[in-house]
């Protein structure tokens, strides 16, 4: 047996293990320690199919695999849907690179094209699935031998030929007669609907699988896609200076205007005429945060199309450009102050606290561009940003997002500021310990009629049971947390029934049975036990 036939039927047969372990885990949402035992599974197996093979390993890229596992673990350590969908696209840029730059190449040389046509042209192989492998690689007659070969070849080829004609049929035939159908669930013994479901999943699972598993182990991908830049679409000096000067006039004039407002404060922005916080901030944050992003490109495109024809066009383009990046260190500071003020304002979300995240990377690559494209170091900027970018998802997921919003806007509130209950209870459950340790200031602000935040907390994460493969850190600890909180409530209503028992000419004392009443009202909301019914005792 050849080794590429020999490989391919490895590739086979461990997308087919993980295909049935994907449907297994990965049916179960939301995704918490089932998605790292999948993508381990992945690795691992990935890893040791290699080494069984005999695969080359000579790229930068194969240390990525490991990356992705790291990105893997996120997903069980946080319940935020924005972290999650970080944390997963972190896996899959992570194990794209490896599928691309894991055998040769360089991954610290890769420009911005390479990493973006690299990552589509893998996403392309992948989507292919077992059929690359299956039609070009393997020699099913080398995989097949003995007297009987061709029979066996024959009754496969008469399997799969007839597994989807009688599937078709016999869902029309059990549909159309219920007779029909109670014989084929006597025969059978199980529900076809969800048969389907646990077919369908097997089969996507070990389809990508395949695909991804050939595109790193047997593909022939190449070590690079860089673009010659054709020489009609290069720019002299004139015209990219004239486009940048430009832009850094209109930059410079919208910067001095800013200046008062940056070393003003919120005194210069309430002294303005008809210009309130709401106005100045909302107005201007996400439009500078869109001016800041779309700059870095241009000045990446207006490198790659200037035609350097001496010395004193660089040192141009680098003066002009070094201009352009001053100023827009001072159009973030800004942006930054106008979300400053509209947080102090208004408080703190999502939106605003993942905006303020992305201009800190921002403002993190343009220093990055300084030191490399600037310094005619081309060839490691994409590397840099791609590694800034990482650690900004590590920082997220330290950082505790939706936990640090709880805690923000309760201060807030103890300060005397507005205070939106209902925003923080639309969070995850990575802010639920805060807010089950602020209800005693949170008191009873209520979301709507008849019902506060206390009650909604003991409704989410008190009756709600989980599925041990959806199990997440961030979940345990608010399900814990409110255990914990509803223990010590009835432990003091416990405490106090005694002590009326005891004494009770005390009218401050609750009588017994409306102390567990009131218990059995804030532990099951909305079960035919009201308010009133409570306080009227």
């Amino acid at each position: 047996m050849g080794e590429r036939t020999r490989l391919g039927l490895g590739v086979i047969g461990v997308a087919l293990a993980l295909g049935g372990l994907g449907d297994l885990l990965l049916r179960a949402t939301p995704w918490g320690i089932n998605f790292l035992m999948w993508v381990t599974a992945l690795v691992g197996l990935g890893v040791l199919l290699a080494k069984w093979g005999r695969v080359g390993s000579g790229g930068e890229g194969k240390w990525l695999v490991f990356v992705a596992v790291v990105f893997a673990a996120g997903v069980v350590l946080r319940d935020s849907p924005v972290v999650v969908l970080l944390d997963v696209l972190g896996v899959l840029i992570s194990l794209s690179l490896a599928v691309w730059l894991g055998r040769s190449g360089s991954l610290r040389r890769a420009g911005i094209w390479d990493y973006i046509l690299g990552g589509v042209y893998t996403g392309a192989l992948t989507s292919a699935g077992p059929l690359p492998v299956s039609i070009v690689d393997i020699e099913w007659r080398e995989a097949v031998r003995g007297r009987r070969k061709g029979q066996a070849l024959a009754v496969s080829r008469g399997v799969l030929l007839a597994a989807p004609l009688l599937l078709l049929f016999g869902t029309l035939l059990v549909a159309a007669d219920a007779i029909f159908e109670r014989l084929v669930l006597d025969i059978f013994g199980f529900d076809l609907a969800e048969v389907f479901s646990h077919l369908f999943l097997t089969c996507f699972f070990a389809w990508i699988t395949a695909g991804l598993l050939w595109a790193g182990l047997m593909a022939r991908v190449p070590e690079n896609f860089a673009i010659p830049r054709p020489r009609v679409l290069s720019l002299g000096i004139v015209e990219v200076g004239i486009v940048l000067g430009l832009l850094d006039l209109m930059f410079l004039t919208f910067v001095v205007i800013q200046v008062r407002y940056l070393f003003g404060g919120a005194g210069r922005v309430a002294a303005t005429a008809v210009l309130t916080y709401a106005e100045y901030a909302r107005r201007g944050f996400f439009e500078l945060v869109t001016v800041t992003a779309l700059a870095l490109p241009l000045l990446l495109i207006a490198h790659w199309l200037l035609r350097t024809e001496n010395r004193a066009h660089e040192r141009l383009f680098k003066a002009l450009a070094g201009i352009m990046v001053g100023l827009l260190f001072i159009v973030v500071a800004s942006a930054l102050q106008r979300m400053y003020l509209y947080q102090q304002e208004f408080g703190l979300t999502e939106l605003r606290l993942y905006t303020s995240v992305f201009m800190l990377w921002i403002s993190t690559v343009l220093i990055w561009f300084i030191l490399t494209v600037l310094r005619d170091r081309r060839d490691r900027f994409a590397f840099g940003a791609l590694v800034a970018g990482f650690a900004a998802i590590f920082a997220i997921n330290a950082m505790n997002p939706d936990a640090f919003i709880a805690s923000t806007n309760i201060e807030r509130m103890e300060e005397g500021k507005r205070f939106d209950a209902y925003y923080l209870i639309t969070l995850s459950a990575d802010a639920v310990p805060v807010l089950v340790e602020s209800l005693p200031e949170i008191g009873d602000n209520r979301l709507w009629k008849d019902h506060t935040v206390e009650q909604e907390l003991v409704y989410r994460w008190d009756t709600r049971k989980a599925d041990w493969r959806t199990w997440n850190l961030g979940r345990s600890r608010a399900r814990q947390s409110v255990k914990s909180y509803l223990e010590e409530q009835s432990g003091r209503a416990l405490v106090m029934s005694g002590a009326a028992a005891q004494h009770p000419d005390r009218a401050f004392m609750h009588p017994p049975d409306r102390v567990i009443h009131k218990m059995l009202w804030i532990r099951y909301p909305n079960r035919g036990i009201s308010e009133s019914s409570v306080t009227s005792g």
